[in-house]
């Protein structure tokens, strides 16, 4: 596919996938036309980098469905200049966008080869986000407090560091759950989480290291 096409694909993909189901944050949208997600998938796949689900990425994990980062990039509340922790950087798409909008991202990887992976096409497409491999379980302790934490993989429960690492009055998006999950988004007040919303999904498990 040429670049041409690749790119109308994903002006399309943005109107048909994104904006027509509801996301209305103009720094989402705009992220979303301007990163080349076809640049974080596998050659294999390529051809269905703009498509409407998740694709493959290797070690058994998958590039999130276009909707769901979008969505997820509007739930967290991004605006430039705020501290966001990412929980699972995979392919570094969901790290890409959110770095597009501002955020200074601090993103970790379980699965070490995902990780250099990421790293290296952040560095050749020019996001500037700092990743590390390591348990996203215990966070990033020495970064907090994040305004924002997105996490990709799904625990059973919600970690309590990462809790204790979001800033008052920040936000949690985290999909919760086993086979089928509910991604919630929850605000810290007062010490506590508190629902916003919430959304069913599937993701994969978020494992410890």
């Amino acid at each position: 596919m040429d670049s041409k096409k690749l790119e109308r694909s994903r002006l399309e993909m943005v109107e048909s996938q994104i904006a027509a189901r509801g996301v209305r944050d103009e720094a989402v949208l705009d992220a979303m036309r301007r990163v080349p997600r076809h640049e974080f998938v596998p050659a294999s796949v390529i051809d269905d980098a703009y498509a409407d689900h998740p694709l493959p990425i290797g070690h058994g994990q998958t590039i999130s469905q276009p909707y769901i980062v979008g969505y997820m990039s509007q739930a967290a509340d991004i605006r430039p200049g705020i501290k966001v922790l990412e929980i699972g950087t995979g392919c570094g798409y969901q790290t890409a966008i959110l770095s597009r909008m501002g955020a200074r991202v601090f993103s970790i990887e379980l699965i070490e080869a995902l990780a250099l992976g990421a790293r290296g096409d952040l560095d050749r497409l020019g996001y500037g986000a700092q990743t590390k491999a390591g348990d996203g379980h215990v966070g990033w302790a020495e970064e907090a407090p994040f305004d924002a934490i997105v996490v990709t993989a799904a625990p059973t429960e919600i970690p309590g560091a990462l809790v204790e690492q979001l800033a008052e009055g920040g936000r949690l998006v985290i999909p919760v759950g086993e086979l089928i999950q509910d991604l919630k988004v929850m605000e810290k007040r007062d010490g506590a989480l508190v629902e916003v919303s919430s959304l069913p999904v599937r993701f994969v498990p978020m494992k410890r290291g």
